[in-house]
Formats: structure tokens, sequence, C-alpha cells
């Protein structure tokens, strides 16, 4: 009996070992690259890793004591299959030197399923879930960085200081970046940005959240506790249920985003694969703001320029995007009543109350968005109808005006260049960029919320009145502090940004600088054509701003500061002259 356990352990043990070097030799293979009279060698370690893995899984549908689900035995049925079809292909149709894209695909199934372990658990005595969100942003960066500088991943060698500022860019949501990267970056390495922009909009918290409902249902105490205080929901029992939506509505949209951009490129005379990747990059790159492109000049060229449905695609996405999932699920929820109550009116009977649909967070960040990008489209059409509209006619000159208002909100893409805008309008702009997207949304800046509730605060001021009410609904005050502290930071990090920035080079304009900053800092990625001109000094600055714009300055400030306990006492009030 010792014996078979010792066995087991050790065969187990092994087993893992050798996935271990299965990642190793993979990311070698796609980074480096293998001479052929080895790749003999790593077909067969891959098959043979593959053929226990296969055999495991079978097993484990006849003996195993874990909890039954579905879902699991559906996704282990379907990879043996996938996998054994991968496997007959590479024997079948292709040369044993020959390391074939079916085979590394299989390969990487079985690594994720063996790796997707839904134990997620640490000691909240050691570490706070500010502080576990922060280092899960920089372990992506770190990751994406070495693997952005696999000779693969890129058409020429790059340095790790360039490398780690496009991990960053990319996880953040950004879209800054030192290089073209349709130039500099091959296939290879824009799959690793897509990744790293998909991981970022998301929070690798959330996939990992979604890999333990999806394996297991549940996950650790500790850890729902995390999630709860990560997304703002305080109904820890209802955690994975949101986490869950959350993933579906993204790919939902995702997917459809790039169907429907797949169908707008008629005019580009590309292969079908690359139409394809282009779909995908921008659908994911524009719902989760980060403004990166694939195209050789970005969207600055004349096929995308004049592509008015390319673009309304792009500002659907961004705006869905950048609203937050809350909000997301709100006018999901409220559709479905919408089609009740119209369509089914005669068949069914809704008992729903359409207030009760859209919550108070929906309503402020909803009516603030579509205020912002309404007034501000207007301001832009008009200012610039005689400029960097003036190529445009009709109801172009519209789309553009409202795409460069949405982009500029978080997003980043351009479809004029920046640098030949009227000041007023890069006046408007940098505001636009510091107000940014909505809460727990996939954009930065100070956040919709934000701007709201310190617009009510200065109308109440002036009326005399202390407390903030809107939609016959009071604010609370713990809300107005932190919004206040939001704005206080904000200001405090674009200041110290554009003075550092202005010290290491001093020979760029000032409104240069400060577009920069204001960019990085709300995560939107538009430039004055200044990034390829920083420093090495001020790239480190925009890398600290970009991820201090990412994680918030506040969730900085509390993973580093013990939360204080509410004591059963307070001071005498004082008064401070304003």
């Amino acid at each position: 009996m010792i014996t078979n356990v010792f066995l087991k352990k050790n065969l187990s043990g092994l087993y893992k070992f050798s996935l271990i070097l299965a990642i190793i030799l993979l990311i070698t293979l796609l980074g480096f690259g293998f001479p052929n009279d080895y790749k003999l060698f790593v077909n067969i370690f891959f098959i043979l890793i593959l053929a226990i893995g296969l055999l495991k899984t079978i097993l484990k549908f006849f003996y195993t004591s874990d909890k039954f689900i579905f879902r699991v035995f559906v996704f282990d049925v379907l990879s043996v299959l996938f996998i054994g079809y991968c496997v007959y292909i590479q024997l079948a149709d292709y040369s044993i030197y020959f390391v074939s894209k079916y085979l590394q695909f299989a390969i990487l199934l079985k690594l994720v399923r063996e790796f997707a372990n839904p134990n997620f658990s640490f000691n909240r005595k050691y570490i706070t879930p500010p502080q576990l969100f922060i280092i899960s942003f920089i372990s992506i960066i770190i990751l994406g960085a070495l693997l952005l500088l696999l000779p693969k991943a890129t058409t020429h060698p790059i340095n790790f200081l360039d490398a780690f500022f496009t991990s960053t860019s990319a996880v953040c949501v950004t879209g800054l970046t030192v290089f073209n990267v349709s130039e500099t970056f091959t296939v290879f390495g824009q799959t690793i940005i897509l990744l790293l922009i998909q991981i970022g909009g998301l929070g690798i918290l959330t996939f990992a959240a979604y890999i333990a409902y999806f394996f297991k249902g549940n996950s650790s105490y500790e850890y729902q506790i995390t999630l709860g205080n990560i997304s703002n929901n305080d109904a820890f029992s209802e955690v994975f249920g949101f986490i869950k939506k959350i993933i579906y509505i993204t790919f939902c949209i995702e997917s459809l985003g790039a169907l429907i951009i797949f169908f707008s490129l008629d005019d580009f005379n590309i292969g079908i694969f690359d139409k394809v990747f282009i779909s995908i990059f921008h659908s994911i790159s524009a719902f989760c703001n980060a403004g990166f492109s694939t195209l050789p000049n970005g969207l600055m060229q004349n096929i995308t320029i004049n592509n008015y449905s390319f673009q309304l695609i792009l500002i659907i996405l961004i705006f869905l995007g950048g609203i937050g999932f809350p909000i997301l699920v709100n006018l999901i929820k409220y559709l479905k009543y919408f089609f009740k109550k119209v369509f089914l009116r005669f068949f069914y009977k809704t008992t729903e109350e359409k207030n009760w649909i859209f919550s108070l967070n929906s309503k402020v960040n909803l009516f603030t968005s579509l205020t912002i990008f309404g007034v501000s489209t207007l301001i832009i059409y008009f200012e610039e109808f005689y400029f960097t509209l003036n190529e445009h006619t009709g109801f172009g000159k519209f789309v553009s005006a409202a795409f460069v208002s949405m982009t500029t909100r978080t997003a980043g893409f351009n479809t004029i260049n920046f640098s030949e805008l009227q000041f007023s309008t890069i006046i408007l702009i940098l505001l636009l960029m510091w107000i940014g997207a909505s809460p727990t949304s996939t954009g930065g800046g100070i956040k919709t919320s934000t701007f709201a509730i310190a617009i009510l605060n200065f109308i109440n001021i002036a009326r005399g009145k202390n407390s903030i009410e809107i939609f016959k609904r009071k604010i609370n005050e713990s809300v107005v502090q932190k919004a206040f502290a939001t704005i206080t930071l904000s200001f405090l990090v674009i200041g110290l940004g554009v003075f550092l920035i202005s010290k290491f080079d001093s020979n760029l304009p000032l409104i240069d600088i400060a577009f920069e900053v204001f960019s990085a800092y709300s995560t939107v990625g538009l430039s004055l054509d200044t990034t390829v001109l920083l420093s090495e000094p001020s790239k480190i600055v925009i890398i600290i701003i970009m991820f201090i714009g990412r994680v918030s300055m506040i969730t900085i400030l509390t993973a580093f500061f013990k939360k204080n306990i509410s004591s059963r006492y307070s001071y005498p009030s004082g008064d401070i002259l304003i």
C-alpha cells in the first residue's frame, strides 16, 4: 500500500515535471526556433505527453472521487477528441521533423487543462486584496516583457526597457508605444500583445476566478472576499455569478465585433488569415479600450480614415467596454425587460419594475457618459470643421468627430493627426482623457461618476445644501470623499509626471509633455508624436504613470496602509476656513 502511494506520488511528480519541460520547449520553439535535427525529439516528446494526458483523462472518467460537473465532462471529452485529431494530423500529414501548428495547439490546450488548478487560496493576514491585485498586474507585465524579448516576437532585437514599456502599455490597456507595432512585432509578437490586452482589460484575477468556477464551481472563502473587494461587490454569494457574466459578455461582444469588422474590411487587399487576425485584434483592442493596432500606420491611412462603418463599429465597442460591466449587465437586463414588455406583452405578463432594473450607478454613469460624448462631439465637429475634418464631407465629418470624441475617453485610436488639432481642441481632449471611462470598466481616467459627483457638489455648495441628491437618492458621504480623493491624487500624479519629464526632456514643448502624461494616466494611448522622442528616464516615468492609472492611486495607498477599524468614540468637530 505504501509502495503504491509512493509510486503514484512519484509518477505524478514526474508527469508535472514533464509538463513544465513541455512549456519550456513550446516557448523555445515559438520564441527561438529549433534546428530540424532536434524537432524529431520534440515531436516524440510532445506526442508522448499528449498520449499520457489522454490516457489520464480517460481513466479519470472511470476512477475518480471528484464531484461530477457536466460542463467539465463535456470539456474533457471534446479536448480528448480534438487532441487525438491533432496527433493524427501530425502523424498522417506532416513530417516527423516538422512540429505542426496542430500539435503545438494540442500541447497548449493540454497545458491549460493540467495547470487549471481551481484551488486558489491565500492568507489575508500576509497579503491584502489590493496587494494581490497589484502583484497580479506586475507579474503579468514582467512576463509579457520577457515574452516580447523572444527573437521570434520581433522583426529586430529590442531592449528590455522598450519591451517593458510595450508590455505595461498592453496590460494597462493604454496604447502608447515607442514602435510601430506592425513593423516591429511579428504575428507571434502581436498575438502576445493581444493576450496581454485581454488579460489586462479583464484582470488576471477575473480569469483565475472563472477557471475556479468552471472546473470546480467554487473557491476559497478568502478568494471570494478578495474578488468582492476588487469588483466592488459586497454580496460574496454573487461574486462568481458576476465574474461569469463578465467573461460571457466580454467574449460575446468581442466575437460579434470581430465578425462585423471582418465584413467591413472588404476594401482591404489582404489574405483571409490576415483579415481574421486584424478583425479579432481590433475588436479586443477596442472593447478593452487599448488603442493598439496592427495596421501599418494605425488607423491613419486612407482605407480606414474614410471607412466610416469600421469607425462606427469601433465607437460602439469602445463605448460598451468603457461603461463598466455592472452597467452592461443592467443594460442586458433592461433589454430583456423591454423585449418582454413590448413584444411578448400579449403572451407573457412581466411583474418587473423598470425603476429597479437600472441601478443608481448605471443611471449616473450612463447619463454622464452620453452627455459628455454628445457635447464633446459637437464641439470637435465645429472646432475642426475647416481643419482636420476638412477632407471629410457630410456624414463623414460627423462620424470622424464622434470617433475622436469617443476614442479620447481612453481608447486611443487615431484617424487624424492629433498634432494638427486646434489648440482649443487639444485642451478639450485633455479634459476628456482626464475624465475617462466609467468605474469597473476596461477604461481609465478619474471615471465619469467621479466627475458627476464633483459637478453635483459644486452645485450643492452654491445652493447651500449639505448632501448630494440625484435621481431621488442621497449619495453617501464616503463616496464623495473618495471622489475628491481621486481627483486630488490624479492632479498630484499628473503634475509630478509633467515636472519629471520636463526635467528629463527639457527640449520638448510643455503641451506635448502634458498631453503624454494625461494620456498615460488615463490609459488613453494618444500622443502628439512625443512617445518616440522620450528619453529612458521619461519612459520609466510614463511606465509608472500608466501602471498607476490602471490600478488607481487609491488602490496603491490602501495596499500599503493598514485599514482603520472604526472605534466607538469620536473627537469634537472643528471648523477650518476654506
